[in-house]
C-alpha cells in the first residue's frame, strides 16, 4: 500500500505542470487563439524560475518571475497574431524555437546545478493519515493551487458573465464585436494569462519537479499540454484529470523500469508520448465530436470592420 501511495503522490506531481499549461492553453483557445509556443514558453520560464530560485532561495519569487516572463513573451505572440494577423501556427512554432534557443543560451551557466534542499511540505493534521497522508497531503502548495485553479476556471468560464463573453469571443468574434466588446484586447488578455500559466508550469518543473536545470528540461510536455485541450473537450476539470492520467503514465514507466520485466528503457520512455498520439488518434476519428466542442473561431484571425 505504501508503494501505491507513493505512486499516487508522484502522479500528482508529474501531472501538475501539464495541468497548469493545459489550463492556460484552454483559456487561449476558448478566446479563439491557438498557441503552439507552449513548449518554448515553458522552457524560458523554467530557466528563469530556476535562476531566481537559485539566487534567492524563494519558490514564490521564482514562480512570480517565471509567470511574468512567459506572460510577456505570450503577449508579444499575441500582438503578432491578433494585431498584425500573422499566421498563428507559424508564429507559435517560432516561439517554441525561440524558447529552445534562448533557454539553452541563458542556461549554460546553470547546467548541472541543483537547488538547496527544502523542508518537506505537509498539510497539518492530514499528512499522517494512513495512505491518504502520503498520497495526497504531502505535496508542494502549487499542486493544490493547480486543483483550485481548475475549479475556479470552470466557474469563470461557465458561471460568470466575463467567462461568457470570453467564450463568445472564441465562438463568434464578429458578433461579440457588434455588441461592443473589444475582441482584440480580450484575446490578448487571454493569451497573456495562458502564457503566465505556462510560466508556472515551467517553473514547477525546474524548481519543484527536478529541481535542477538541464537543456531541454521540458522534454515535450508543452506538446502534451496542447493535446490535453481537445482530450478534455475544452473543459478545465477534464484538463486536470487528463493531466493526472498522463502523469500516471509517466510515473508508470519509472515503476516498470524498477521491476524484473525485460522491457527496453527507450520503449518505456516513449509511453507518455505514445499515449498522447493514441488519444489524439481516437479523438480525431469523430470529426463531429470535435466540431461540437471546439471553439468555432479557433485559429481564425479577426479583422474589425471587415
Amino acid at each position: 500500500m505504501h508503494e501505491l501511495a507513493l505512486l499516487v503522490a508522484a502522479t500528482l506531481v508529474a501531472g501538475t505542470p501539464l495541468a497548469l499549461a493545459g489550463l492556460g492553453l484552454l483559456v487561449n483557445e476558448r478566446a479563439g487563439v491557438l498557441n503552439l509556443g507552449a513548449e518554448g514558453l515553458m522552457l524560458v520560464a523554467a530557466i528563469g524560475g530556476f535562476a531566481v530560485a537559485h539566487a534567492t532561495g524563494s519558490d514564490t519569487l521564482a514562480f512570480a518571475a517565471a509567470a511574468a516572463a512567459a506572460a510577456a513573451l505570450a503577449a508579444g505572440f499575441g500582438l503578432l497574431v491578433i494585431w498584425l494577423n500573422t499566421n498563428q501556427y507559424a508564429t507559435g512554432l517560432a516561439l517554441t524555437l525561440f524558447g529552445y534557443g534562448f533557454s539553452a543560451f541563458v542556461g549554460v551557466a546553470y547546467v548541472g546545478r541543483k537547488l538547496a534542499e527544502r523542508a518537506p511540505f505537509e498539510v497539518p493534521g492530514l499528512a499522517h493519515i494512513p495512505f491518504l497522508g502520503t498520497a495526497l497531503f504531502r505535496q508542494h502548495p502549487m499542486v493544490y493551487v493547480t486543483m483550485g485553479l481548475a475549479l475556479a476556471l470552470a466557474w469563470f468560464l461557465f458561471r460568470s458573465r466575463a467567462g461568457l463573453v470570453l467564450r463568445a469571443v472564441g465562438e463568434n468574434p464578429e458578433s461579440a464585436h457588434a455588441l461592443g466588446y473589444d475582441v482584440r484586447w480580450l484575446r490578448l488578455a487571454a493569451v497573456a494569462f495562458g502564457g503566465a500559466m505556462c510560466g508556472l508550469a515551467g517553473a514547477f518543473l525546474s524548481v519543484v519537479y527536478a529541481p535542477l536545470w538541464v537543456e531541454g528540461l521540458v522534454a515535450g510536455r508543452g506538446w502534451i499540454a496542447l493535446a490535453l485541450t481537445p482530450f478534455a473537450t475544452w473543459r478545465p476539470p477534464r484538463v486536470l484529470l487528463g493531466a493526472y492520467l498522463f502523469g500516471g503514465v509517466t510515473m508508470l514507466q519509472f515503476q516498470l523500469q524498477g521491476t524484473a520485466l525485460q522491457i527496453s528503457t527507450e520503449l518505456l520512455a516513449m509511453l507518455p508520448y505514445l499515449a498522447t498520439i493514441a488519444v489524439l488518434a481516437l479523438i480525431s476519428r469523430n470529426a463531429a465530436f470535435i466540431r461540437i466542442n471546439m471553439p468555432a473561431s479557433l485559429g481564425r484571425p479577426f479583422h474589425p470592420g471587415s
